[in-house]
């Protein structure tokens, strides 16, 4: 990340964190806690062992079910991008995927597997794989017919077709999905969390709620946030990069 960029976002971070100051001052309800007050809040839960096991457990949910969603999700994307046949069998049923919401998925399979593990980390990748499989069927259909002659005039295996002419092409497309899927996928496990599990962060929401506690549900969402930031600076940023420079040297 540039210095600049991280300047504008820390700017930018500290302004919220002074006006939600200054609006919970003002209005002095509990409903609205202030940012000192969910520090406070957010301390204890570390001091007592509960806020990092559960930003584990939540966390180890999302890098399993987002890891596992990108990998089915970009294999149909490509498939359906390059088979027109797959595509006309496989559309009907990415259709009802993207329109059936997370909810009833959730609950479904809760209901007919337990409440399960396996049914929680289910549940996500059903929810995310249709919008990795759409994103990455619009790039499959984008490919180069010139790089693909190219390939085949050198009779290049599809090992080195992979490594030199699909995979650069499709790239950029799996980082929108990346993106897209990280921000998604984290939302939903805190849904399935709040459900049906025992543990992670939102098992914990659903705590708070139950006692109405606002600042707790504030401290494990920014705490959460937080991890998600730095995920995006540290690993989705940098990858951001690679992929521009890549366009740029590819259009040269």
């Amino acid at each position: 990340m540039t210095t600049s960029r991280l300047r504008d976002q820390l700017l930018a971070l500290a302004v919220f964190i002074l006006i939600w100051y200054l609006a919970a001052a003002w209005l002095q309800n509990p409903m609205l806690p202030g940012p000192d007050h969910v520090a406070d809040k957010l301390l204890i839960e570390w001091q007592q062992d509960r806020l990092l096991p559960n930003l584990m457990i939540t966390l180890q949910r999302v890098v399993i079910s987002f890891v596992s969603a990108m990998f089915l999700g970009i294999i149909l994307g490509v498939v359906m991008g390059r088979f027109s046949l797959c595509n006309r069998i496989l559309d009907p049923l990415l259709v009802m995927l993207l329109n059936i919401p997370a909810l009833v998925v959730i609950i479904l399979l809760y209901i007919w597997f337990g409440l399960v593990e396996a049914a929680a980390v289910a549940a996500v990748i059903i929810n995310k794989l249709p919008n990795v499989a759409v994103t990455l069927r619009e790039g499959a259909r984008m490919f180069d017919p010139e790089l693909e002659e190219m390939a085949k005039a050198y009779h290049f295996s599809w090992q080195k077709r992979l490594r030199h002419i699909w995979w650069p092409q499709l790239f950029p497309y799996v980082m929108v999905a990346t993106r897209s899927g990280l921000a998604l996928i984290w939302k939903i496990v805190l849904v399935v969390e709040l459900l049906g599990r025992s543990d992670g962060v939102g098992f914990q929401l659903h705590l708070a709620f139950q006692l109405f506690d606002v600042a707790t549900i504030l401290a494990y969402s920014f705490a959460f946030i937080t991890v998600v930031q730095l995920i995006e600076w540290f690993v989705l940023q940098p990858l951001e990069r690679y992929s521009s420079r890549w366009q740029k040297g590819a259009s040269s």
